[in-house]
């Protein structure tokens, strides 16, 4: 069956039920994208069919979440492309709503806000970003339930897939679905890097060849943390920003371990002395005029 695009959420809970009632479904994934996909959505996209009967994944560039106009505006729209590789990939609906559709007043008035566990790290750079994020990712995620019941009866299971890469933004909406009781499980996809380690992000295509190579230092940094954390070694955090601050096309912004839950910094011994348990390594900097975060989870 071929993949079919809807715009409106009436046209989305309708294809859902018919859907789920044709293969007599019990479970219902969504994947929120903002298009200008690449192999890392495809990935998300994959492990959705493989877990779900039904697979929805959206197609929404969320202007609040741009503190510049000038960034929504030149933020990639390649909705045929994406189409194709969601096809390929066995997602059944694509949700491509309007502005208008999702904030049919206008700015919302009222809006999820993401409190302290956004206001750090990428929350300090960009202020706002995630609010305007959560507040998009909430109204997803009641538009991606399932339109009908189980072939049972009862209620079709529904399951939503963040990428890892995107760590902060993954903690903040876990956080907000157990706060407000989402009825949905949030499952999270390992991060996506290209042959020489750079997590793939819509936003590589901005980057020259030199930006691109000159990138690759933020994965090797985030490798070093991982190798010496896997060794029982002193992550030696300094060092590892040295590295990184070598690089002249990159200006580095932000780069700790952290408590992969809160994203609290850790204890300052964890970088001293051997590294035991879990972590997270998050690491975020501009390469040239693109702006770029990753992370590696730690563990002993």
């Amino acid at each position: 069956m071929a993949i079919k695009l809807v715009t409106t959420a009436a046209e989305l809970r309708a294809e859902s039920a018919r859907l789920l009632a044709k293969k007599r479904g019990s479970s219902q994934g969504l994947v929120p994208t903002m298009g200008a996909l690449h192999t890392g959505h495809a990935a998300l996209a994959r492990t959705a069919v493989e877990q779900n009967d039904v697979v929805v994944v959206s197609i929404f560039v969320n202007p609040l979440q741009f503190g510049e106009a000038a960034d929504l505006e030149r933020y990639p729209r390649t909705l045929d492309a994406d189409m194709a590789l969601l096809d390929a990939e066995g997602v059944d609906l694509v949700f491509a709503p309007s502005v208008d559709e999702v904030y049919p007043g206008g700015e919302p008035l009222v809006r999820v806000t993401s409190g302290p566990l956004g206001e750090k790290w990428e929350g300090a750079s960009r202020p706002g970003h995630f609010d305007g994020a959560l507040t998009v990712v909430a109204k997803l995620l009641h538009y991606g339930l399932p339109g009908g019941p189980a072939a049972d009866g009862g209620a079709a299971a529904y399951r939503a897939y963040f990428g890892q890469k995107d760590a902060q933004q993954l903690a903040l909406v876990r956080r907000m679905v157990a706060d407000l009781s989402f009825p949905v499980d949030i499952v999270a996809v390992p991060t996506v890097r290209n042959a020489e380690g750079l997590a793939l992000s819509s936003r590589n295509r901005f980057l020259s060849e030199e930006e691109q190579e000159a990138a690759l230092v933020l994965s090797r940094a985030l490798r070093l943390l991982e190798s010496r954390a896997l060794a029982n070694e002193p992550l030696e955090l300094d060092s590892a920003v040295a590295l990184v601050e070598s690089q002249p096309l990159v200006k580095l912004d932000y780069f700790d371990v952290v408590d992969t839950r809160t994203l609290e910094p850790l204890a300052e011994n964890c970088k001293e002395t051997p590294f035991r348990g879990e972590g997270l390594a998050i690491i975020a900097a501009k390469v040239g005029p693109v702006r770029l975060i990753d992370n590696v989870p730690l563990s002993s």
